[in-house]
């Protein structure tokens, strides 16, 4: 485990990278930063490099869970149909005027688990109506906008459970430090590279022009047709705005846009999913015509079935991405519990809302344009992980032909 002094070090680090990787904020630009409480350190690290690197202001808004579990345990019902639209409103309109957008993970992923499912799902569902201005700016890649970590004592404990609390949070903050890549010498030079490696598989697979993907493995069975017009991504991209960031550190997928329609046959997942702090396991589904028919999870069913029927498309794929078994933080052997993190260890899908950037010429095409190209419209966008050392992966050419791109995990064609 990190010193004192090393972990000053490096948690400074993270908010450089954050900053000069993730975001790539421009001078003069606004920043909007979401973080749980414990985030304090980070978020002024965030902070003090964002002001170095030109921008005009930054304004931080905290979440805190103990405030989260006392709504569920002394509101009205009534309370749990209603959010903080306003709030949502005003980001929209800060995004719309060219702010860029950092969120801060670390919430307990298991924080709701023992709450009543109904009142979560409206909870959730009430949210992702009023978050749904700002959420399609992100999904269309308006801004530059980065996802980053903080290790918190509750996330810590749920991750590694046998260990004390200063054991375990000091084993945490080390295993993001190593995945975002902020413990070699020179961590710009590293992201330069790992986007370059990114990069290259995206070029490649948009080079093929694929039709579908295939997965085959245990208890998977699963063609995932791709949009018409898709384009694969990964790593560092260009955003409307025209600056180059990475949405996710860490992050090790290459992805793209499914066809909405055209998903056939069934799927497990291969990892737990924690959503907004619920946790449901055991996820076995199967499509037909692009849509879940019949749902299975040995934990968290309710929850997960209020999910699906959010709106039309949330039982509806919105986003395929690629991940070798090999990434470094599958090799880790932990399991975060944590998304951002999880959904990097394993190739995975996403339910929901598709990203609009993920698809060619869309400049004047019409929303309904885009949805009839087969991109998926929805209020949620939740990723869910179906990738192993198990999973084969072929990819289905345009005239119906197959090769392979995955087996057990890895990828069958260096690049």
């Amino acid at each position: 485990m990190t010193s004192s002094s090393s972990h000053d070090r490096l948690l400074d680090r993270l908010g450089e990278v954050a900053v000069r990787i993730g975001l790539n904020i421009a001078p003069g630009q606004q920043l909007l930063i979401t973080a749980p409480l414990d985030a304090v350190p980070l978020v002024r690290r965030i902070t003090e490099h964002a002001y170095r690197a030109g921008a005009s202001l930054v304004t931080p808004f905290f979440s805190d869970d103990q405030m989260t579990l006392a709504r569920f345990h002394h509101a009205p019902d009534a309370a749990f149909d209603v959010a903080a639209g306003w709030l949502q409103d005003g980001m929209a309109n800060a995004y719309r005027n060219g702010a860029a957008r950092m969120a801060i993970t670390g919430g307990n992923p298991v924080l709701l688990s023992n709450e009543d499912p109904d009142r979560v799902a409206r909870a959730n569902k009430a949210s992702s109506l009023a978050g749904r201005p700002a959420m399609e700016l992100i999904t269309s890649f308006a801004v530059n906008w980065n996802i980053v970590a903080c290790a918190t004592p509750d996330w810590a404990a749920q991750v590694f459970p046998d260990d004390a609390p200063d054991v375990a949070l000091a084993r945490l903050w080390d295993a993001i430090f190593l995945a975002s890549r902020v413990t070699v010498d020179d961590p710009v030079a590293a992201w330069a590279d790992h986007n370059a490696t990114l990069h290259r598989r995206a070029d490649w697979l948009n080079e093929r022009r694929f039709a579908a993907l295939h997965f085959t493995g245990p208890g998977t069975d699963l063609t995932v047709g791709l949009a018409d017009g898709h384009a694969w991504a990964g790593g560092s991209e260009p955003a409307r705005n025209g600056i180059v960031c990475n949405p996710n550190i860490p992050t090790e997928e290459v992805f793209t846009t499914p066809h909405a329609q055209r998903v056939e046959g069934h799927v497990r997942a291969t990892k737990p999913l924690f959503h907004q702090g619920t946790l449901i396991d055991g996820i076995a589904v199967r499509f037909e015509g692009g849509r879940i028919v019949e749902t299975h999870a040995a934990r968290g069913l309710p929850v997960l079935e209020r999910i699906l029927a959010t709106d039309e498309g949330a039982s509806r794929l919105g986003e395929v991405a690629l991940v070798p078994h090999s990434s470094p933080i599958s090799q880790s052997g932990i399991l975060f519990r944590n998304t951002l993190f999880d959904e990097n260890a394993s190739s995975h899908i996403a339910l929901g809302q598709a990203y609009t950037k993920c698809m060619l010429d869309t400049d004047g095409q019409t929303p309904e344009q885009i949805v009839a190209r087969g991109a998926n419209s929805s209020f949620i966008h939740i990723d869910w992980m179906i990738g192993s050392a198990e999973i084969d992966v072929d990819a289905i050419t345009q005239d119906g032909s197959r090769e392979p791109l995955m087996r057990h995990g890895e990828w069958a064609n260096p690049v």
